[in-house]
């Protein structure tokens, strides 16, 4: 056979394998046609419920936002778990639309997704608690990121507030991971929430000082020095009366911010200040009684 035969027959059967196939595409039409219109129009509305859901779920955070910007009450943590619980909703919802488009039996499946999250819900009791104990916290605010807090055996500055832990970093710079339901369920001393906070410095004074002089000197200390406040009014009281000192407490206010520098600062200056009036700091004593028999 020649080369243009074999060419000619070849033509021939690709021609009627593509009549055979476009004659079963065509049948496959014919006998589903409904089918298929009514399965397009179901994924292109369950295109149109993603999209609009990716939308909706934007324009939902985008307003938590604002809000959170102008409400002094809904910082950066609280903001985040609004836009978590937004999110997931919207997805949950949109899910739901999209089975009972294409014709499952949503009412089963929600009776079905109670019975599992109940059995869950039993299973991880303590998960639950501290979630709850989160969203508690979450709106009673005791404590804001960045504040510094004590909480039974852990304290440290607030970096995380979640749904189930919150995080803390401790003073030398430890990371801490707390159980909402721990914080929740033990007394919060917020050293960050108040604006000003008080200071105690002791310190003794020789009984055979003058001890008017001493409170004199100290207090012009306290007047002098720019991180205490004159409002409430520092203080000089005489606090005990020890074995070996007469015991002098300086108590004043300061900016909460400042506490520690004015801490330090005035602590440096007491040696100093008392010696430069004439007073003196004395060392621990012991009278010793010698008896011969």
């Amino acid at each position: 056979m020649s080369t243009e035969a074999a060419n000619t027959t070849v033509n021939i059967a690709d021609c009627i394998k593509i009549e055979e196939a476009q004659s079963f595409f065509m049948d496959l039409w014919e006998n589903n046609q409904e089918l298929f219109l009514r399965t397009g129009k179901q994924l292109i509305l369950a295109v149109i419920i993603i999209v609009a859901t990716i939308i909706f779920s934007k324009l939902i955070s985008s307003l938590i936002h604002r809000i959170a910007v102008r409400a002094k009450w809904c910082d950066e943590a609280f903001e985040r778990i609004l836009k978590l619980i937004s999110r997931y909703t919207i997805s949950f919802i949109s899910l739901l639309l999209i089975l009972e488009l294409f014709g499952v039996n949503t009412a089963s499946l929600l009776t079905l997704l109670g019975a599992a999250g109940l059995t869950v819900a039993l299973a991880l009791k303590d998960t639950l608690s501290n979630m709850a104990a989160g969203f508690v916290l979450l709106i009673m605010r005791p404590y804001n990121l960045g504040d510094y807090i004590e909480c039974g055996a852990v304290s440290g500055s607030i970096t995380k507030m979640g749904l189930f832990t919150s995080t803390l970093t401790t003073a030398d710079g430890l990371y801490v991971s707390v159980p909402n339901n721990a914080l929740w369920g033990t007394p919060i001393k917020n050293y960050s929430r108040n604006t000003v906070r008080r200071v105690d410095i002791s310190v003794g004074v020789s009984y055979s000082d003058d001890i008017e002089k001493g409170v004199e000197v100290l207090l012009q200390l306290l007047n002098n020095n720019p991180l205490v406040l004159q409002d409430p009014a520092p203080q000089v009281l005489i606090a005990d009366l020890a074995d070996s000192s007469v015991n002098l407490q300086l108590r004043f206010w300061t900016d909460s911010t400042n506490y520690w520098d004015a801490f330090w600062n005035v602590k440096k200056e007491l040696k100093n200040t008392l010696e430069n009036a004439g007073l003196n700091i004395p060392f621990p004593q012991r009278v010793i009684t010698m008896v011969n028999k």
